[in-house]
């Protein structure tokens, strides 16, 4: 039913990710490989896929000016961009081309499954007979359907997704879209009901609890992963957000 396109000039990365999931029970029965520029031009427009992933970098060109000059040529096809890079330029103008989502290598199975969901049901309005289409569609923290919110809302959502494990905060991603900062933090607020930096905190929160359930990793380690330097600072948020500690949250897992 469904065609991907995986891009990545790594061929390792390309089997890894033809691995990653059962794409076969999500109804893809074509799934084509490339690792340059000229060849993934040539078989998205051969191909039309539904969805293509990729990486930031294919050699010495981008992947998101290649996506954009298929976008340029129309193609029907929603974009995921990969990077072993979670700097915010990359992450600028992955969403400047208008792609579905952001991930960062490795990309961790869970997450890719999200997204991959996310874009059957909501943008190829497909069906899943595991998943509901209500828990895809609505942001995990807000509670709020992705489209009840605006396009600049949403804008923001994906830049924290692909961020926050950065210093971002409300003024750079103000100058990113070149908007006036206390106005997108109204904006945000009027939609959300919440601040920015509220947000952004609960993200790394629920991002952080993850890293705890599923990995080994130290708490040090899994902090700085989070966006947060300052271990006490961390242990403060994390107490106050889930009214236990990392480490008692583990034992409990």
């Amino acid at each position: 039913m469904y065609k991907l396109l995986i891009v990545d000039d790594e061929p390792q990365i390309l089997e890894g990710m033809k691995r990653t999931l059962d794409w076969a029970s999500y109804g893809f029965h074509r799934i084509e490989t490339s690792e340059t520029k000229d060849d993934a031009v040539a078989k998205a427009v051969e191909l039309l896929p539904d969805i293509a992933i990729f990486d930031v970098c294919i050699g010495t060109d981008r992947g998101y000016e290649i996506i954009n000059k298929l976008n340029e040529m129309r193609l029907p096809t929603k974009y995921i961009i990969m990077s072993g890079y979670s700097e915010f330029e990359y992450a600028q103008e992955a969403i400047r081309c208008g792609v579905k989502d952001y991930l960062l290598k490795p990309v961790e199975r869970s997450k890719l499954q999200q997204v991959i969901e996310k874009i059957i049901v909501e943008d190829l309005h497909g069906t899943l007979e595991s998943k509901s289409n209500e828990d895809l569609n609505t942001d995990p923290i807000l509670g709020i359907p992705y489209d009840g919110l605006s396009k600049l809302t949403n804008r923001i959502l994906l830049m924290v997704k692909a961020e926050y494990a950065q210093n971002i905060t409300l003024k750079s991603v103000a100058e990113c879209f070149r908007m006036n900062s206390t106005y997108l933090g109204q904006l945000f607020l009027k939609e959300a009901h919440m601040k920015f930096s509220e947000y952004l905190m609960a993200y790394r929160m629920l991002q952080a609890r993850e890293y705890i359930l599923t990995t080994d990793e130290k708490i040090a380690s899994i902090a700085l992963s989070v966006g947060y330097p300052n271990i006490n600072y961390f242990y403060t948020h994390f107490q106050a957000y889930f009214g236990k500690s990392p480490s008692e949250l583990r034992k409990q897992g």
